[in-house]
């Protein structure tokens, strides 16, 4: 197998490796953008506060026709002031909310992008200090203090694997040379796949967690939490594809050296150590020795010497080594 075979084996891995790492991009995109609807449709978790509902029951005041005009007034005024958007969006980097316009997601507003981003609705729907953010339950916010430290090493994480890859492909460049490279880049390509296994596997047990908690505590309220389909599933594919790449990356190690046959091997016309005919003394016809026989006939040397074992002459010998 030559250049060319080595260069085939090694497409494989590489054309895998960049499409982990296309993957990681769009992570990254996500929600980076208010006016760019595939950014918009790229979340980890949405929470929709359309029909968002406070009755007396939850502030614990008697509940008659006046209250509940009262609270319903209350309700809507209190949204209306506190700017709570009808749903709201968690990426990587921020978060993203909106309006329902005829049906349809329309994205108003984008969070400026910050390193280690956590969700942190009290802050964002402007409850503090307004006695409402009580009305969470122990569980909902000892679930969002969790979930803010898991947060950071998702993001680190994250950062980590963008990072591996990306030094994965150019270290796969030395691997269309040698085994040795494809030796160096299998080791890059497994640092990148732990992390970004690390980073798929806390993004869903998080998410999924954090849900669970958020519907069980907000759901009286009308309010619901679900996660983004979309951007997991591009998780995992980077996932899948760095995972085939790292594989691909330590068969090239083994196999597909590069080098020629007739480096390999030498080529038909001188082989290393072989043996070949030599002419003989005696005198050929049509590929045949012809001797002479007869009282007293002594074979010519025609200056060949004997080999000699001792002091024993032996044999002419008709094959000798052929010098590359």
């Amino acid at each position: 197998m030559g250049k060319a075979g080595r260069f085939a084996c090694i497409f494989t891995p590489m054309a895998l490796t960049i499409a982990s790492l296309i993957c990681l991009i769009i992570v990254g995109l996500g929600g980076t953008n208010k006016n760019n609807s595939t950014y918009n449709n790229l979340y980890f978790f949405r929470a929709n506060t359309t029909d968002i509902n406070v009755t007396p029951t939850d502030l614990n005041i008697p509940h008659n026709p006046l209250t509940d005009a009262i609270i319903n007034h209350t309700t809507d005024a209190a949204k209306d002031a506190l700017d709570i958007k009808d749903f709201y969006h968690v990426s990587l980097w921020n978060y993203c909310a909106g309006e329902f316009d005829n049906g349809q997601d329309k994205v108003t507003y984008c969070s400026p992008r910050k390193n280690q981003f956590w969700f942190n609705p009290v802050e964002v729907w402007g409850l503090n200090n307004t006695g409402v953010d009580k009305l969470f339950s122990d569980e909902l916010r000892s679930g969002l203090h969790a979930y803010q430290k898991a947060a950071k090493w998702m993001f680190i994480a994250y950062v980590v694997a963008v990072v591996a890859t990306i030094v994965e492909i150019f270290v796969g460049i030395f691997a269309l040379f040698s085994r040795l490279g494809s030796l160096a880049t299998t080791i890059v390509s497994t640092v990148s796949s732990l992390f970004l296994i690390a980073f798929a596997l806390t993004a869903t047990i998080l998410y999924s967690t954090l849900m669970g908690s958020f519907n069980k505590a907000v759901k009286q309220y009308n309010i619901h939490g679900s996660l983004g389909h979309n951007m997991f599933v591009v998780t995992w594919l980077a996932v899948a594809f760095s995972f085939a790449a790292g594989l691909f990356w330590l068969i090239s190690s083994c196999c597909c050296s590069g080098r020629s046959n007739k480096i390999k091997y030498g080529d038909e016309s001188g082989r290393k150590g072989n043996y070949e005919r030599v002419d003989s003394p005696y005198g050929h016809r049509d590929g045949a020795a012809h001797f002479q026989t007869g009282p007293g006939y002594q074979a010519p040397h025609h200056g060949v010497p004997l080999n000699s074992v001792g002091n024993k002459a032996t044999a002419y010998e008709p094959y000798r080594v052929a010098n590359v």
